[in-house]
């Protein structure tokens, strides 16, 4: 089934915090936006957000190149997944949503990293469009 981004980042901003910190839920908000989009996981949801990868290409994304992402031009629905900084307490990576303004999680970011820790160490990324 397609996913209607339209759909997919309104349920993000709708059900989003407005700021940081999040609430450590990133991949939960942003598979319940996918799904509001038309999106179909099969009861088989990544467990982290540093495992969206997969997910996202089972329904019709693709990793697109993205050497700076402080000076990218991203489109509405792309979406990141990023590996967890060092020193992460829960190892889970982060997975976010970009709506034409903002990324969004569980919250609406100050930029493409996820907070202070990612900005400092920029771990692993990649950015998948629809």
């Amino acid at each position: 089934m397609p996913v209607d981004l339209e759909k997919f980042v309104k349920h993000l901003r709708d059900h989003a915090d407005k700021g940081p910190p999040g609430k450590g839920r990133c991949g939960h908000y942003v598979r319940k936006a996918l799904q509001a989009g038309g999106a179909e996981f099969y009861g088989q949801y990544p467990p982290t957000g540093k495992e969206y990868g997969p997910a996202l290409e089972m329904l019709g994304f693709h990793e697109i190149t993205v050497k700076d992402p402080d000076k990218f031009n991203f489109v509405k629905g792309d979406v990141m997944v990023m590996d967890p900084y060092k020193g992460s307490k829960n190892n889970a990576g982060h997975v976010a949503g970009y709506d034409g303004k903002d990324w969004i999680s569980d919250f609406v970011q100050k930029d493409f990293w996820a907070g202070q820790a990612y900005r400092t160490q920029r771990p692993h990324y990649a950015v998948y469009r629809y």
